[in-house]
């Protein structure tokens, strides 16, 4: 979808208003809806304005236990009699039905994490894609035979088995996403799944789940456990039931859980934080790498772990190139996601907004130069929220704090460089990973 181009038919603030109306929203255990055993709840807030959206169970070790139970059951009975044809079925299904109701799911995700509506709506083709492409990896999937060295009498293969009971424990920023990411190569594979989405956004995988029943998911073969990390999260984790986890989240938490995995060796994937770098060399269309500097870090107000938040300019277009983004930056409009036409929408919640500006503190303390940005957006449509305006540092060296550390907020920090071997070492000098771009129109530059 061309967000450009994009004119909204319906009205998200009603869709939120009635998907959400302070209610309690249960967990989703063996095809049920159900409280916490121990009967607390968790607000759910909005971002952008401080208000409570509803009320979900504070899930702890017991409830996880009774989801990995039902995971455990499906696993051995009924999911374990459908062929590859069947789950892929499924999966398919699963497409067209999240397909029908995308409308509903975009306007949850910007309601219960901030992301600008255009770009939650604009994530249909990859989503939906990523459903029928599981699905027809579910009949793709074989074993090999294998030429035997021992002895020609003998035969030898390769079987592929479903791992068993997958704990999947998701972040904020990016719920839909993210919940079909862990969830849809499970069921691909003939696994089950018990999900923990964050306790700041819990609320679009709840309604996944219920739509993936309504596919003919059976009950068991998804749960869905909101709750902190600290209580659900690390359960799941260390659960001696639980054969695999995925984990996609901050690189502290990521050590935390593979250490939990430890004590019963059970398998674990991990998608960690980023320091990502983009380079723009002396001979870039600065035209067209500006607004794309830009957007790689502000896209989520800096809230994606690919974020470019290392830009690397040739020194001789510094000075334009910077110009050219803070003017690109102020331009950009500020607001709750769910408002037509905007482009930044709030931090999560509070503490991480405090946490940005410790940042931008520590930058200033540190000597980079704040070209714009940083501030609190004053009126009344800011009221509550988590708002802050995008920042841009100049004059920043790599021994800074904003350039080693992950911000997770809208800070980008413009780093001069002279040559192609010195930013390509400069760039790769970090323990984080995940993306990297560059602008010439050079292909061999580009290629190197």
């Amino acid at each position: 979808m061309n967000e450009a181009d994009m004119t909204l038919t319906f009205d998200p603030h009603q869709i939120a208003e009635t998907l959400y109306h302070g209610q309690f929203c249960p967990m989703f255990i063996d095809g049920k809806d159900v409280p916490a055993l121990s009967g607390e709840v968790l607000n759910v807030i909005d971002p952008a304005s401080g208000r409570a959206l509803a009320t979900v169970p504070r899930g702890g070790a017991e409830d996880v236990d009774a989801a990995v139970a039902a995971a455990r059951r499906a696993f051995e009975g009924e999911w374990s009699t459908f062929t590859p044809y069947d789950r892929q079925e499924v999966l398919l299904r699963i497409a067209d039905v999240m397909e029908r109701d995308w409308e509903k799911l975009c306007v949850s995700d910007t309601a219960d994490m901030g992301l600008p509506l255009a770009r939650t709506l604009g994530n249909k083709r990859r989503v939906i894609g990523m459903l029928r492409f599981y699905a027809g990896q579910a009949v793709a999937l074989h074993g090999d035979v294998i030429e035997n060295s021992v002895s020609q009498s003998m035969f030898s293969f390769t079987t592929r088995e479903p791992v068993g009971v997958v704990g999947a424990i998701i972040p904020w920023n990016a719920p839909t996403a993210a919940s079909i990411w862990k969830i849809a190569p499970a069921l691909a594979t003939g696994c089950t799944v018990v999900l923990k989405p964050s306790e700041d956004a819990p609320l679009t995988p709840l309604l996944i789940a219920r739509l993936m029943q309504e596919a003919g998911v059976p009950d068991g073969v998804v749960n869905v456990v909101t709750g902190t990390g600290r209580e659900a999260g690390a359960r799941l984790a260390e659960h001696p039931d639980v054969n695999k986890v995925v984990f996609t989240g901050s690189t502290a938490t990521g050590k935390t859980i593979a250490r939990a995995g430890v004590e019963n060796l059970k398998r674990i994937t991990l998608e960690l934080g980023g320091k990502s770098p983009l380079i723009i060399c002396k001979d870039a269309d600065i035209d067209k790498a500006v607004p794309v500097a830009a957007m790689a870090v502000y896209a989520h107000s800096g809230q994606i772990c690919i974020a470019g938040s290392r830009l690397f300019v040739a020194r001789e277009i510094q000075d334009e190139f910077i110009e050219k983004l803070a003017a690109f930056a102020r331009g950009l409009k500020i607001g709750h996601g769910l408002d037509d036409g905007t482009d930044l929408g709030p931090l999560i919640n509070a503490v991480q907004a405090e946490k940005v500006e410790g940042y931008i503190a520590a930058g200033k303390a540190e000597g980079a130069r704040l070209v714009t940005g940083g501030a609190r957006p004053e009126g009344e449509s800011y009221a509550g929220g988590n708002f802050l305006e995008p920042v841009i540092f100049a004059d920043v060296t790599d021994d800074m704090t904003i350039a080693r550390e992950e911000i997770f907020g809208p800070v980008i920090s413009v780093l001069p460089f002279d040559t192609m071997e010195e930013v390509i070492a400069r760039a790769n000098a970090t323990p984080y990973g995940l993306a990297a771009g560059i602008f010439t129109r050079d292909l061999s530059t580009a290629h190197r």
